[in-house]
């Protein structure tokens, strides 16, 4: 069999603006599935930019499944990017020093959603916005410019600012069969036997 290999970085030959993503991430916060691709107009290297407010000692983690399909400016806003916001004010006067570091905030004083987790089989589409701790399921659609504050179901469909859901790829028996059956969990020859069952129009 001649598969594609998913320690390639590059794996369309000649062409550098598409990566396997595993394998260009530095950041040992940030864990991607084999065979989950990133497509960026300019540089692949914007990936880890774009993973937004995203500091070691708060300890959130960007988990993204295997097969997903990242399009270019996706940004990912982490834990990092909140401010207190049980007083008057949310002004955080404590990071510009001086006499204002008296109201430094405990870690345990910030809003914290816990870990960004982006599924399987994931499309994101050009512009998408993920915010702290949302959760993505297993082969869900995000719409270009969407801007996702909650949690998206399993082969759903969401766009707009917030994100809705605009509806289901299947039906709830269908969601059900495809989620037991895992088939990015298949080993890859398995896929490999099996991409006319994988791609041809499912009910």
């Amino acid at each position: 069999m001649n598969i594609p290999d998913s320690n390639d970085t590059f794996p369309l030959e000649h062409y550098d603006r598409l990566c396997f993503l595993k394998n260009i991430i530095t950041n040992p916060n940030i864990i991607v599935g084999d065979y989950t691709y990133y497509d960026d107009f300019e540089d692949v290297h914007n990936f880890e930019k774009n993973v937004k407010y995203h500091f070691d000692f708060i300890g959130d983690k960007l988990i993204i499944g295997k097969f997903c399909m990242i399009a270019s400016g996706v940004t990912f806003i982490m834990n990092g990017a909140n401010h207190k916001m049980d007083g008057i004010t949310a002004y955080p006067f404590n990071i510009f020093g001086k006499d204002w570091k008296v109201v430094e905030p405990k870690l345990s004083d910030l809003p914290y959603k816990g870990d960004t987790v982006v599924g399987n089989d994931v499309w994101i589409g050009t512009n998408v916005t993920i915010m702290p701790g949302v959760h993505i399921g297993d082969g869900a659609i995000i719409a270009s410019n969407a801007t996702v504050t909650r949690d998206v179901a399993p082969y759903s469909i969401v766009g707009g600012n917030p994100a809705k859901e605009i509806k289901k790829r299947f039906s709830e028996a269908k969601i059900k069969e495809l989620l037991e059956m895992q088939w990015w969990n298949w080993d890859i020859e398995k896929i490999t036997n099996n991409l006319k069952y994988l791609t041809d129009k499912s009910e």
